[in-house]
């Protein structure tokens, strides 16, 4: 097979996802698989969706498309702050769609009249992570504001948290967003489909709180496909953490000297002097770089020490590892890591050839 690539275990996903719906399910919260991670990959797509999940959230619309184009007819959720331009596609290929900018929301509106539909959203508030969100100050205004906009109903309020600045979504801050959401339900005389707590970071308040309030609603993506809790990278009990792992071959074996040699420059990624003790070292390259994967994210399935990286090499000292030219050695990889691999044209994505999905790319 060729490398670089990208395999991943569909049993173990539906696993991961119906033990976590079922965990989440016991203080009546639903959980929405997030697929951002995977580009909407419709393997893994159909693997969810056998596992019990009614709600797909993505931050690409072309995502969306692709997968209602095939026949997926489960609930869409455009989790990416919508961009003012996408208006018409989003109306078309999502369900509902998280918000913060009226004047977005405004647009939707129009173009949701334009397709004789309603589009449905849920308002996202800033609740100390600082990346989407209204401010808690202006949100009677807001609501008041798309309650007279025809074509939108607004279903939910959310928030967004442990992604840009590591707030955790700990009891003060899911009973705020439970009080908020209680606070619109009787000041405006509606309701509340969904409260929308945060993500797979919701992990230790969830197992931590008796009482959810009203919470009813979480997005998952990362335990789901790692099986952490991206918190504190730890495993969560009864899940699978080795899913995807990426492989290369080895392109090269030579002993070389310790230190570089030759007058220095600026290296094309920056990358500072390697230096050994040793007069000579065994090195190994690999056939994948910063063009297919982030390097940072990878953990490698054998002992060994990467070197250096460079658009479409990784250095290696292979240590005690006895290796041949076009021998394969695989990495785990992180959330990051999952995501430039997914992404990367250069990463061929497959899974175990007997499962029954193989071949729907």
């Amino acid at each position: 097979m060729s490398t670089p690539r990208l395999e991943f275990d569909l049993g173990k996903i539906e696993h991961n996802t119906k033990i976590l719906s079922e965990l989440y399910g016991s203080k009546d919260i639903s959980v929405c698989a997030v697929t951002k991670a995977v580009c909407g990959n419709l393997m893994i797509v159909r693997s969810l969706v056998s596992a019990g999940i009614t709600m797909i959230a993505d931050s690409k619309v072309r995502n969306l498309r692709k997968m209602r184009e095939i026949g997926i007819d489960e609930t869409f959720l455009l989790i990416g702050t919508p961009q003012f331009s996408e208006a018409a596609s989003i109306i078309k290929w999502a369900d509902i769609s998280n918000n913060s900018e009226l004047i977005v929301i405004k647009e939707l509106s129009n173009q949701a009249c334009i397709r004789g539909v309603t589009h449905q959203i849920i308002l996202m508030v800033e609740m100390g992570d600082l990346r989407e969100g209204l401010m808690i100050s202006s949100l009677d205004h807001v609501v008041s504001e798309v309650l007279k906009l025809e074509g939108i109903e607004l279903v939910g309020i959310g928030t967004n948290l442990a992604c840009l600045n590591r707030i955790k979504p700990n009891k003060q801050k899911m009973d705020l967003l439970s009080t908020i959401a209680k606070g619109i339900e009787q000041k405006f005389h509606i309701s509340l489909r969904y409260v929308s707590g945060g993500n797979s970071a919701n992990y230790h308040w969830f197992k931590s709180t008796e009482d959810v309030g009203s919470v009813n609603h979480l997005r998952l993506g990362e335990s789901i496909f790692l099986g952490i809790d991206p918190t504190n990278s730890l495993p969560i009990p009864e899940l699978h953490t080795d899913i995807f792992n990426i492989i290369t071959e080895v392109t090269e074996l030579k002993t070389k000297p310790s230190v570089p040699f030759g007058e220095q420059g600026q290296s094309t990624f920056g990358h500072s002097l390697i230096t050994s003790k040793r007069k000579e070292t065994p090195r190994a390259i690999l056939g994948m770089g910063l063009q297919d994967v982030d390097i940072s994210g990878l953990t490698p399935n054998i002992d060994l020490d990467i070197l250096g990286v460079g658009s479409d090499h990784i250095i290696i000292d292979p240590k005690d590892n006895l290796m041949t030219i076009g021998q394969e050695v695989s990495f785990n990889l992180n959330y990051a890591a999952l995501l430039s691999a997914m992404t990367s044209p250069y990463v061929e994505k497959t899974m175990a050839p007997s499962h029954e999905f193989e071949g729907i790319l």
